[in-house]
């Protein structure tokens, strides 16, 4: 499955929600959270997702109320 990096504000997130969002199954677009990194200083996230396209991705995002900075296709190290 191709890896899409995001960011956007952390807002209303607490570091306990974005554990519980890192194990969580796939969604209805097909997307699951590979990594999740965050800066509470910065109000900044981080995601690295398992997506089928970026349209998908966006559409998770949208869901949750979420406006996404930017999305890019990526490659990890790790597979």
């Amino acid at each position: 499955m191709p890896k899409y990096m995001d960011t956007h504000e952390m807002g209303t997130f607490s570091e306990g929600t974005l554990r519980e969002l890192q194990n969580a199954p796939a969604d209805e677009f097909g997307v699951t959270h590979h990594d999740i990194l965050f800066s509470k200083d910065n109000d900044k996230i981080w995601c690295v997702l398992d997506a089928p396209d970026e349209e998908s991705v966006r559409k998770h995002h949208e869901k949750a109320g979420i406006d996404v900075d930017w999305v890019t296709r990526v490659e990890s190290t790790r597979g």
